[in-house]
């Protein structure tokens, strides 16, 4: 279960010129390496959810992303490029002397991690792709169907909103809160770690790369598609998915379909963030997962 928990360590790491920070629990033999989500978000989530992982015997490192949190904030929109994010994360990597990680990417995240495995696959042990998309046109499709559900009227109103570019319309924005709190989080009161890096958004990085809200993708990745390359990656895949998850288990479906070496978990009464929402049965098949390929 998670808890706050203050890291170990904090590292400032020189990337492109900027300063990434990093923070480390524990002191295992073996890391497990935790890449957000967003584009944009700090990693508090993330890392408060994971570094229980240290009861277990594992180092569990997370960074705040360039942009966000307490690294360095430029506004330069030529840097955010999910290639950039790949070369950051192995300077990361290299820099705290990690080895080889069993590198776990949530949402964004999970799209950084499938990037970086196709371009670093010697430097992980396993892959866990949570609630993430290995296809984004696919997960367009699914995000139409997600918002067919709010019924037609609604649907059109949000088509008119986004044809005009009126995104912060009040009438949008609460269609979009409608689906937050049924396939973001399911929570009637949303966790502090979660809130804190909601609070701290940088929308710079996120509107570049994916859009204005979960819900509509025309960003740079609008057209991201790795499933044609998923098998080349032999290394143990975990993939996890909430029932209502936003990035849906369909998505989750067709990456393991691609993979050669995957297993798939999908987790009842949760949506985009299990960790939360149903951590009963998520820690036992996280660690399960990690305790069966821990090196021998």
């Amino acid at each position: 279960m998670w808890r706050e928990i203050q890291p170990d360590a904090r590292y400032e790491v020189e990337v492109d010129g900027y300063k990434v920070v990093a923070y480390s629990f524990g002191r295992g033999d073996e890391t497990v390496l935790c890449l957000n989500g967003g584009p944009g978000l700090p990693c508090d989530y993330l890392r408060e959810a994971h570094s229980c992982l240290i009861d277990k015997g594992y180092r569990v490192v997370a960074f705040d992303q360039l942009g966000t949190g307490d690294s360095d904030r430029p506004t330069d929109k030529e840097l955010w490029t999910i290639d950039r994010y790949v070369e950051e994360t192995e300077t990361v990597r290299r820099a705290l002397g990690l080895g080889k990680v069993h590198l776990l990417g949530h949402s964004w995240g999970g799209w950084l991690a499938i990037d970086y495995a196709l371009t670093y696959p010697e430097n992980l042990r396993t892959l866990i792709l949570e609630d993430t998309v290995a296809d984004m046109p696919h997960l367009i499709s699914e995000l139409e169907r997600l918002r067919a559900a709010l019924g037609p009227e609604t649907v059109a109103m949000m088509q008119k909103h986004e044809a005009q570019g009126t995104y912060n319309h009040p009438e949008y924005l609460a269609a979009v809160t409608i689906l937050n709190y049924r396939h973001v989080c399911r929570l009637p009161e949303w966790p502090a770690p979660v809130r804190r890096s909601l609070d701290d958004w940088n929308m710079g990085p996120y509107e570049t790369m994916q859009g204005p809200n979960e819900f509509l993708y025309i960003g740079n990745l609008k057209d991201w598609n790795r499933v044609p390359d998923l098998p080349r990656l032999t290394m143990p895949v975990l993939i996890t998915t909430g029932e209502h998850d936003e990035l849906t288990p369909a998505c989750a479906l067709r990456m393991k379909l691609a993979l050669p070496n995957a297993e798939l978990r999908v987790f009842a009464n949760a949506s985009h963030m299990p960790f939360y929402e149903n951590p009963q049965d998520y820690y036992p098949a996280l660690l399960d997962f990690l305790s069966r390929h821990r090196e021998r």
